[in-house]
């Protein structure tokens, strides 16, 4: 009996060892094919940029939708308060400003007012000491007319320096009366002349600028009856009317 018959063969034969290198090169390169595949990102999945902005949040979620309209409606109204708040204080800061620049200017044209009151008994006293010398004696008298001459240059000076401020003279003699400016010390009817109409100065007014010094001290007419009252119209004052 043969005993080779039964026996394994040691050795493979050419073609079963081509074979067997081919399938393990394929099985290699499915391998390397997997290995790569694994490596490189899905097409449908694209490279983020981080320097790329976010995409809007997708409206298909009601919710936050709705959640992010109201986000956004609360900071439009506290966008409008503050801008509103900004435009208050931007118009609070111009009222200031000007309000500074009118008290400012009314400092600078007011600020000799009290030095102003006390200046007028000053012009009062030249007027009084310059009415007092009796004409006659200013013909005979050449002293006491170059005494005169120097009192009115006093004054002439001391009015220009009045003029030079901006105070000025109130002498309303044959004006209408005015009770923003003239103080009545007395009321009489003189013919001729209509009803509030001012027909002697007592004590001459001064003003500063357009605010009132003094005021000027004055003598009105007053209706007699005599001038057809319905025609003439009554001064300021003149009536009052009591049946409130």
């Amino acid at each position: 009996m043969n005993t080779n018959q039964n026996a394994p063969s040691s050795s493979n034969s050419p073609d079963e060892r081509e074979e067997s290198l081919i399938e393990r090169s394929a099985r290699m390169e499915a391998e390397a094919a997997k290995m790569q595949a694994a490596a490189e990102p899905s097409p449908d999945i694209k490279a983020e940029d981080p320097l790329a902005p976010e995409p809007p949040p997708s409206t298909d979620d009601t919710g936050a939708g709705a959640d992010m309209r109201g986000v956004v409606g609360a900071l439009q109204d506290e966008l409008d308060k503050a801008k509103d708040q900004a435009m208050r204080a931007l118009a609070e800061a111009e009222n200031t400003r000007r309000r500074a620049a009118r008290e400012r200017e009314d400092a600078t044209k007011y600020s000799i007012a009290r030095f102003a009151k006390d200046l007028l008994d000053v012009s009062d006293n030249l007027r009084r000491a310059l009415e007092a010398v009796p004409e006659d004696l200013l013909e005979s008298e050449p002293r006491l007319k170059n005494l005169v001459d120097g009192i009115e240059a006093t004054e002439r000076t001391l009015l220009k320096a009045f003029d030079t401020h901006g105070i000025k003279k109130l002498e309303p003699l044959d004006e209408p009366f005015d009770p923003n400016f003239h103080e009545v010390m007395f009321e009489a009817p003189v013919p001729g002349k209509p009803a509030g109409t001012v027909m002697q100065v007592i004590e001459t007014g001064y003003i500063l600028h357009d605010r009132l010094l003094r005021p000027a001290r004055v003598g009105i007419s007053k209706d007699d009856g005599t001038q057809g009252g319905g025609n003439t119209p009554p001064h300021p004052g003149g009536h009052i009317d009591t049946q409130a």
